[in-house]
Formats: structure tokens, C-alpha cells, sequence
């Protein structure tokens, strides 16, 4: 079942695709909003059954600490051109009955833009390729929207950052604009590094359905 967001009229998109089952986006413009807007108001009144739920103060403050690093979180992911972020939640049906159990699998899905030097698209995609050294499984794919390039990389955490010290897998897709100055930059980020074959087929189906106009029939 496919469902239309209202997102698809916004006057001031720029590309359209459709979000895979089990995300949740997240309210970019809500949860990084400026004091005293409307927005940050709404976010205000949102949280407060959540504070007042709070078993003691200081449970209540760690709530807030909470709240605080995830907006620190989505601050720079936008600095760094991100327009849109979900969090993904599926289970482990292949590794759950092994473990009595299915387990849940969490993962980070952003829609970031890049500006990159006048170029033919094929060009950009080719140079995008390139700079890929410290990836593995670079494939090139020619779609409805244009060349694109799919690659992945494992991260490890500095060992003084303050984080689980648990690998994480980036798969990212670069796909050059039209106007041939900027690539869309699509990531799926998980620390479920076994399960990167399902993962790379998550992302390639989103990938499949990326337009730079408008979908006919969006609208319907």
C-alpha cells in the first residue's frame, strides 16, 4: 500500500522518493526549531506529558539531557546539508530464533545535498566513484533519475568518544541533480553490520523511486 504524504505539494521540494517500510521520519524543522516560533512552542507542549511522567527530578533532568544530545545529533547532520532524517525500526527474522527471539534492528536513514563543481552527471557520479578509496562494493547504476553510484564503509568510533564501540555500517548512494552542481547524498547507517545485503537492498529500492520532479499522479 502505497500512502502520499502531505510533504509531496511542499512548493519548495526539490526531490521526491518514497520512504521504506518500518522508518519513522523525524520533524527536522520541529525539533531544531528557534525559541520562541510556533514550532518550538508545539515541541514545547509535546514533551511535557513526557517531563511531567518522570518518576523524580532527576530522572526528569536525564530526559531532558536526552532530548538536548539528540537535537545536538540532527544540528549537525543539518550543518552538514541534511534535509531529511527517519530512524528505522525492523526485526531480525534471521538471527531471531536462533536467540529465542526476534531482535530489533535500528538504523538512520538522511537525504543530505553536496555541492560539487560544474560537471556532467556521469562525470560527477565517476568522480564521486573515485573519491570512494575507503569504501567497498562501489556499483554504478543507471535509473529513471539519472547515473548514481552505491558504496559502503565501515566506521569505528574514536575509543575516547564517549559512544558504544561498535562498528558502524554507512551504505551511501550518490545521486547527481539535474542542474549538474549538487549531488543527493543518501545514507542508510546501522550498527547491524551482518545484515548489510538486506540493508543495501533497502536503499537501492529507495534509490529506484527518487524523481527530481514532481511524480505524475502524486497529487491524486
Amino acid at each position: 500500500m502505497l500512502i502520499v504524504d502531505e510533504s509531496v505539494d511542499d512548493p519548495h521540494a526539490e526531490l521526491w522518493f518514497a520512504e521504506p517500510a518500518g522508518f519513522t521520519p523525524l520533524p527536522l524543522d520541529a525539533l531544531l526549531a528557534e525559541p520562541g516560533t510556533p514550532h518550538a512552542d508545539a515541541l514545547r507542549t509535546a514533551a511535557a506529558p513526557l517531563l511531567e511522567s518522570a518518576p523524580s527530578e532527576q530522572a526528569r533532568q536525564k530526559l531532558i539531557a536526552l532530548l538536548a544530545s539528540g537535537q545536538r545529533m540532527l544540528g549537525a547532520l543539518r550543518e552538514f546539508g541534511t534535509v531529511h532524517c527517519s530512524v528505522g525500526l525492523h526485526r531480525d527474522d534471521v538471527q531471531g530464533p536462533a536467540r529465542g527471539g526476534a531482535q530489533p534492528l535500528l538504523s538512520l536513514f538522511t537525504i543530505s545535498w553536496r555541492g560539487t563543481a560544474v560537471a556532467p552527471r556521469a562525470a560527477t557520479v565517476a568522480r564521486a566513484a573515485a573519491l570512494s578509496v575507503d569504501r567497498s562494493h562501489v556499483e554504478y547504476l543507471e535509473l529513471p533519475t539519472g547515473p548514481l553510484t552505491i558504496s559502503e564503509a565501515v566506521l569505528c568510533p574514536a575509543a575516547n568518544s564517549g559512544v558504544p564501540q561498535l562498528p558502524l555500517l554507512q551504505i551511501h548512494a550518490h545521486l547527481p541533480h539535474p542542474d549538474c552542481k549538487r549531488l543527493a547524498v543518501l545514507t542508510l547507517s546501522t550498527t547491524a553490520t551482518a545484515r548489510r545485503e538486506e540493508y543495501r537492498a533497502i536503499l537501492r529500492q529507495v534509490v529506484e523511486t527518487v524523481r527530481f520532479e514532481k511524480p505524475l499522479g502524486a497529487d491524486l
